[in-house]
């Protein structure tokens, strides 16, 4: 019978740690959203133009509010689109 040592693989078994989701507003301190501060709202946004939930951008719970206020009222403002094929 093989060995531990003697079993290769053709891919690595190296299981990687996930790096532990944060949220980047109370880490700098972030007291507001500018709603006109698109290219920021960007990256709350996927390709379509959907809302990332919070379990995806790692934001509390406080700030996700705050950025879905600000991304609809951007949408409003005709600051960023509702819908779209190719948003970044």
């Amino acid at each position: 019978m093989a060995k531990q040592n003697d079993i290769k693989f053709l891919t690595s078994t190296r299981v990687e740690q996930r790096q532990k989701k944060y949220c980047r507003f109370k880490k700098m301190g972030i007291k507001y959203i500018d709603y006109k501060d698109a290219e920021f709202l960007k990256k709350f946004v996927n390709e379509q133009g959907k809302m990332l939930p919070r379990r995806i951008t790692g934001n509390s719970l406080k700030y996700q509010r705050k950025v879905a206020q600000a991304i609809k009222k951007a949408r409003q403002m005709s600051l960023m689109p509702y819908v779209t094929d190719l948003l970044k």
